[in-house]
Parts: structure tokens; C-alpha cells; sequence
């Protein structure tokens, strides 16, 4: 019996668009390349100012002494500021710097018109077909966070 090979199919293209995204994207960086890790933080940070360093690593699915690691890089490199929590003086807060909201921007809106020079590269169909799948995807990643919530 032949076993069906969707889940498989569509895990691969996920994984194929997202490392084909970030090649594009660091082609041409007058910057150093930030790694992966270091920019799902900061786009964390972006999302949720005033994070701490245990919540981080909890919604990053990352040991809290690797998300520290990867605050003191941040911090050191100028895109994160780390300031004393008001109510619990032991915890750290972050927040992003005007060097990481510009660095963000640009990405974002490079990332935009990559995907839409090439979406529109597609025929009709196909650009519907992804346009329809955009909030199963979501779903998906939903399920996949929670499924690790869980013991």
C-alpha cells in the first residue's frame, strides 16, 4: 500500500520556500548577516515589547540560557536593550533599538516584494490556490504550537 505522501510533499515545500526566502534575502546585505535564531528574537521583541528572557525562550521553543546567549550578542551588536523589569528587579525586559526597528523595516518590506515579484509571476490559479491556503497555514502553525504546549 502506498503511503501518502502530502504531509511529507508539503513539509518540504514549506522548508524549500523558507530557505530560498532567506538566501534572496541576505544576497546583497550591507550588514552582517543575522542568524535565524537572532531574528525570530528580534521579530519576538517586535511583536511583544518588553519581553523577558523566559517568556522568550518559552514562545521560541529555546533553552533559556540560549535565548540569554542570544540577548547578550543582540545587545552587544546594538539591536536589543535590556532593562531592569519595574516589578521584579531580578528580570530583564527587552526592547528593541532605533538600529533594530530600521534593520526590521527593511527586511520586512524586502521580504514583501520578494514574495510579491514572484507571486505575480504565477498564473491566476496558483495565486488564488496560495491565497486560499494562507489561513489554513495558519491553522496549522497553530496546532503545531500548541502540540508542543502540551505535556
Amino acid at each position: 500500500m502506498e503511503q501518502e505522501t502530502f504531509p511529507e510533499e508539503l513539509a518540504d515545500a514549506l522548508v524549500g520556500v523558507q530557505r530560498l526566502l532567506r538566501r534572496r534575502l541576505r544576497a546583497g546585505l550591507a550588514v552582517p548577516r543575522l542568524r535565524g535564531a537572532e531574528v525570530e528574537l528580534l521579530r519576538l521583541v517586535e511583536a511583544r515589547p518588553g519581553i523577558g528572557v523566559s517568556e522568550a525562550a518559552r514562545e521560541l521553543y529555546l533553552a533559556g540560557n540560549s535565548v540569554s546567549t542570544l540577548v547578550n550578542h543582540l545587545v552587544r551588536d546594538g539591536y536589543l536593550v535590556r532593562e531592569r523589569h519595574p516589578a521584579d528587579r531580578r528580570a530583564a525586559r527587552l526592547l528593541l533599538t532605533p538600529a533594530a526597528e530600521t534593520r526590521l523595516r527593511d527586511w520586512h518590506e524586502r521580504r514583501a516584494e520578494l514574495v510579491r515579484r514572484h507571486v505575480a509571476r504565477l498564473d491566476d490559479a496558483d495565486r488564488a490556490a496560495l491565497r486560499a491556503a494562507v489561513p489554513a497555514l495558519r491553522r496549522l502553525a497553530e496546532n503545531l504550537h500548541e502540540e508542543t504546549e502540551t505535556p
